[in-house]
């Protein structure tokens, strides 16, 4: 995962491997240190996509979201 903007300017450009999620914050692993951020105060890619996700977008338990539908803009 890549952090591609935030309120928080420290964080854009950080990268590193998703370990755990929460309803509201994403846990991720970066250069093994554990780095928790908001959802949502950022817009991320996953790999290198060229899709941006809104964190905001995403603030749900993680259970629940398989029940959800989404539309691509």
């Amino acid at each position: 995962m890549k952090v591609i903007s935030s309120a928080d300017n420290t964080l854009v450009g950080r990268q590193g491997l998703v370990i755990d999620e929460t309803k509201k914050t994403i846990m991720m692993s970066e250069n093994g240190n554990q780095v928790i951020l908001g959802k949502a105060s950022i817009k991320f890619t996953i790999d290198d996509s060229d899709v941006v996700i809104d964190g905001a977008l995403v603030g749900q338990r993680p259970e629940n979201r398989t029940h959800r539908k989404y539309r691509m803009a």
